[in-house]
């Protein structure tokens, strides 16, 4: 690693790094179905089914390998962000129910529309570009003064305040134990859902990309002679650096989360041209734009004031016990079933009444 290091600088390598690690999340995400909403839909709806199967396989495969990674001394997660600055439960609540409505309105999470953008989804995209704006614009633009205030309510102290597993006093080797417990019975339920095994092997590799960021990026960090954050998967922050990047900025600063995104759009694309799966998708009828744009603005606001989305805050800071991260995913699930019981009630009282 130091050789590579000193031969290509930490930007090339992390850069290389995000584009490998999410090549992988993207392949694996098309090819499995991953999506978060589809598995609270499920839930609401009292169904139990595949989608909610698949999302048990990823999580507890991104717990299962960053809590071995830890225990074999592979990762060391303190110096994270989601576990050593200050965190903020009032943040992780209200951006966690934010977001949650804004992705049954908006049909997807932020990972799930850059998978379905690379397929030639052009709602999606639409939808990902207004919530990454909005996102931007919640971290240094006209809604940060917003965000902050929310956030502030009720702040977290960095340091095991914020660590799950030092709260309840479990250790990492304890962690990966019950985790792997958990996956097993993941992988027991999805088969006896019927769900294909290339789907759940897919899902798996969901959960093991957010640990090869977290224990790559780490690497990186332990070699090199700059100060280098780690991280792991996470959509939110890294499309609003592409973004800018694309838009501004001739000669980016490299890093992570600037392969990341790419990677992912290149995975799951190129997975939909082999596979048939690549076509044209526009708003219609039944797919009323003004929804998808509201949903796309509480996502954009709710997961920067969340600490991140779906799986940023709910795989990757939930994988290292980040107690913010699992009040945000909690979060996330209530705003997200409420909401499409709420959307399906309406649809039966309308239908009733014509």
């Amino acid at each position: 690693m130091e050789n590579l290091l000193e031969t290509f600088g930490e930007g090339t390598i992390l850069t290389a790094l995000g584009l490998i690690v999410g090549i992988v999340f993207g392949a694996a995400a098309y090819q499995s179905r991953f999506c978060l909403r589809a598995a609270t839909v499920e839930v609401a709806d009292g169904q139990w089914g595949g989608r909610f199967a698949i999302w048990l396989v990823a999580f507890f495969a991104a717990l299962f390998a960053v809590q071995l990674a830890i225990t074999l001394g592979w990762l060391n997660v303190v110096d994270a962000r989601q576990l050593a600055n200050v965190g903020s439960m009032s943040g992780a609540v209200i951006g966690g129910l934010m977001f949650g409505i804004g992705m049954i309105l908006a049909r997807g999470c932020a990972s799930r529309l850059l998978v379905l953008s690379a397929t030639g989804n052009l709602r999606a995209m639409l939808t990902g570009l207004v919530l990454t704006i909005v996102a931007q614009a919640s971290l240094t633009g006209v809604l940060a003064p917003v965000r902050e205030t929310l956030s502030t309510l009720w702040a977290v102290p960095g340091g095991t305040s914020r660590d799950l597993l030092a709260l309840v006093g479990i250790t990492a080797p304890i962690a990966a134990a019950l985790a792997a417990l958990c996956l097993s019975a993941a992988l027991v339920f999805a088969s006896r859902k019927g769900v294909a095994l290339s789907w759940i092997t897919s899902a798996a590799f969901v959960g093991l990309a957010v640990a090869g960021g977290w224990v790559g990026t780490y690497q990186v960090a332990q070699a090199s002679f700059e100060v280098v954050g780690i991280t792991s998967v996470t959509f939110t922050g890294p499309s609003t650096d592409t973004l800018m990047a694309l838009v501004n900025a001739p000669n980016p600063p490299l890093g992570f989360g600037l392969g990341l995104v790419p990677g992912v759009f290149i995975g799951a694309g190129t997975a939909a041209v082999l596979t048939g799966g690549f076509h044209i998708e526009r708003f219609g009828a039944d797919t009323p734009m003004e929804r998808y744009m509201i949903g796309a603005v509480l996502m954009g606001f709710g997961s920067m004031l969340a600490g991140g989305c779906a799986v940023g805050a709910g795989m990757s800071g939930g994988a290292i016990f980040s107690l913010t991260a699992w009040v945000a995913v909690g979060c996330m699930w209530i705003g997200a079933v409420a909401t499409h019981t709420l959307l399906r009630k309406g649809r039966g009282t309308a239908a009733a009444v014509v």
